[in-house]
């Protein structure tokens, strides 16, 4: 292409030629003068309105914008913050970003602190020393991390240049559910070989006795070999009774039930029974129904444990009120005895699987230790709060409150 100095040369060369042309023709010296005249004029005329072209740049062409890091990036602090786990971006060794659940954990300080302080861990500390270093490291266990019993695990994953991202994960939970399967099981093989080794020894015991003679010790054993049959059985269908609830933990019921109802039937059921305290049992129910949706043998084992715990560590001749009262929505199941009362360092761990505040007097009652364990699965089940209340040398009082359904629900 052209350019506007060449495109001038070009255009008076030929008003040049023209004008020869035109003398050789033999043109008389006027026309001849206003062509060459009318050709200078156009050539300046197409050189002005020609663009003038612009001077190449000098100098090498400009950088590349480096990367935006993955850390520093927006989006990335996005997604850092929809993230319920504590996660830390690091460059190099300092924290340049922490989600929310990082600064709960470690706190807001961490920020522009360097990492091997800021998890203020020794293992964390030598773990993450030794990533500067290239070395292949796996998963780590943080124990006693933020607080004693508690366990975190830690990862890193590697980024471009220094940078890097750390994830921190919670296993306290899963350590807790995994110590408490095995004290489950533990505890379940202990209950069972304690009567079992009873029953054994009295058996052999019998096989060696001879005579008529024996007739008394004989009744006294066979006595013995019952009870303790009957607690295994009891504690078999206990353990039963508490798997089959925490399998049905997360189905919420949807058969309309009368709690009412039930709170009779599971009383009735107890006044026949051969226990010892069947006539201290009062009751206070309304007349109406107390229309809930529920598991009917659920609740009625629930109000089975509830009162026969009442009975067993009441004091003989002393009342087991059972109550049932409307609040509103909700309906409370209160049952209270006059007893020795329990002390409040031990009302925390009543609904433990195998825990007893006196295991001597529960094994001497038939307790099994599974009893409210029971009552607390099934009453989260139907949606409702467990309450125990008790004061040394006065009494206990166990309530329970469910929502109530809708009667036109119901009634469907």
């Amino acid at each position: 292409m052209f350019d506007r100095l060449s495109s001038l040369v070009a255009a008076l060369t030929l008003v040049a030629i023209a004008v020869i042309f035109a003398a050789l023709a033999g043109g008389d010296a006027l026309s001849i003068i206003i062509l060459a005249l009318a050709g200078i004029i156009g050539t300046a005329i197409v050189y002005n309105a020609l663009p003038s072209v612009l001077p190449e740049p000098k100098g090498p062409a400009p950088a590349e914008a480096p990367p935006v890091s993955l850390i520093r990036h927006p989006d990335f602090a996005l997604w850092v913050d929809q993230e319920e786990e504590p996660l830390i971006g690091v460059a190099g060794n300092v924290v340049t970003i922490a989600n929310d659940a990082a600064v709960r954990l470690l706190g807001r300080h961490i920020v522009g602190a360097d990492i091997r302080t800021a998890i203020r861990h020794p293992a964390a500390t030598e773990w993450l020393a030794r990533i500067g270093e290239g070395a292949a490291l796996d998963t780590l266990n943080l124990f006693d991390f933020p607080r004693p019993g508690q366990r975190w695990t830690m990862r890193v994953a590697t980024l471009s240049g220094s940078d890097r991202i750390i994830f921190l994960s919670d296993r306290s939970a899963i350590d807790a559910a995994d110590r408490m399967r095995s004290d489950f099981v533990a505890n379940a093989s202990h209950e069972l070989r304690t009567p079992l080794a009873a029953v054994l020894g009295y058996v052999e015991t019998l096989q060696d006795m001879n005579g008529e003679a024996d007739g008394p010790t004989r009744h006294r054993f066979l006595s013995i070999i019952a009870r303790e049959a009957g607690r295994m059985q009891q504690l078999v269908i206990d353990l039963l009774s508490i798997s089959r609830v925490e399998a049905d933990r997360f189905r919420r019921p949807t058969t309309p039930v009368d709690l009412a109802a039930i709170v009779r039937h599971t009383v009735a059921g107890l006044r026949d029974s051969e226990d010892k305290r069947p006539n201290d049992i009062v009751t206070k129910l309304p007349e109406d129904p107390q229309p809930m949706l529920g598991d009917e043998a659920q609740l009625g084992q629930l109000v089975h444990n509830v009162v026969s715990n009442a009975m067993k560590y009441g004091r003989a001749g002393t009342p087991v009120t059972v109550e049932l009262v409307r609040e509103g929505r909700r309906v409370r199941l209160s049952v209270s005895d006059e007893g020795d009362g329990i002390a409040p360092d031990h009302l925390p761990r009543l609904t433990e699987r195998f825990y007893r505040v006196d295991e001597a007097r529960s094994r001497s009652v038939g307790g099994t230790g599974l009893g409210l364990a029971i009552v607390k699965h099934i009453s989260e089940r139907h949606q409702g709060q467990l309450d125990i209340d008790s004061e040394v040398g006065k009494g206990t009082k166990v309530s329970v409150t469910f929502p109530i359904a809708d009667v036109g629900r119901t009634a469907a």
